[in-house]
């Protein structure tokens, strides 16, 4: 006789119930080379976040693809940056988008932006067996807007990979050139103008593109931006609205401004 389905709305309760959870592997010496997944970044704007990302993913040192699109929209209100192993952050991504959509559902109301945020932590505490073996480690960012605030107001918040969550009070990054992303995103802030948190959309967008070229110079994991060739990044805004993509032609357009 089948079980009643939980009535708390917690579509990750009710993997684990139906022990659909993912099953933990071994690490080999023989296994092939993860492919990794960077870099990834957000920052606040004067019209909201900004979350940007280059579409290289490698492995070892092979370019495996410039195509990978990292910055995904978990919901009409929420982005995820994934900075790691794909196949294991889009799985993530995939168990949010469901989860986040069955408890609107259920419950008749979205989840709240805390609620939101621990359930992405949740995810890669459930990943620490992988994590600790050196295999499917995921260093994620998220970005959700907060409606318990009048107006609301979109929020960043960066996370370890065992799990823990922290709010980042401007920016964030992750992946291989988030260092030197998060230098320069430091510097404009405390002595550039205009500040990123003063920048409209076109100046945003214009200063993403050149910090992942920037740090595409010291990082030969992070894919730049080569108006040229035809590669740009990725790159998603998030208001109190909702999310708003920025294409190719946009880009291009911002950039010979």
């Amino acid at each position: 006789m089948s079980q009643p389905l939980p009535i708390a709305g917690d579509f990750l309760s009710l993997l684990a119930e139906r022990r659909l959870a993912p099953a933990p592997a071994a690490s080999s010496a023989e296994a092939p080379v993860q492919t990794q997944a960077t870099t990834v970044f957000a920052f606040h704007f004067a019209e909201g976040v900004l979350m940007a990302g280059d579409r290289r993913a490698t492995a070892g040192n092979v370019i495996v693809t410039d195509r990978v699109e990292k910055i995904i929209e978990i919901d009409s209100t929420s982005l995820l940056a994934i900075a790691g192993v794909p196949a294991t952050a889009f799985e993530m991504a995939r168990v949010l988008q469901t989860s986040f959509e069955y408890y609107r559902r259920s419950q008749l109301q979205p989840l709240s932006l805390p609620a939101r945020v621990r359930a992405l932590a949740r995810l890669l505490r459930d990943n620490l067996t992988l994590t600790m073996q050196g295999i499917g480690i995921v260093v994620p960012l998220f970005a959700g807007v907060d409606h318990s605030i009048s107006p609301p107001q979109p929020r960043i918040f960066f996370y370890d990979p065992l799990g823990a969550q922290f709010q980042a009070v401007g920016f964030a990054a992750s992946g291989s050139g988030s260092a030197t992303i998060r230098s320069i995103l430091s510097f404009q802030e405390r002595y550039g103008q205009p500040p990123p948190s003063q920048m409209n959309l076109r100046e945003a967008v214009r200063f993403a593109s050149r910090l992942l070229s920037t740090a595409s110079e010291f990082d030969s994991a992070t894919g730049g931006v080569n108006p040229s060739t035809q590669t740009y990044a990725t790159i998603k805004v998030l208001r109190a609205a909702g999310v708003e993509a920025v294409d190719d032609a946009q880009q291009a357009e911002f950039l010979h401004d």
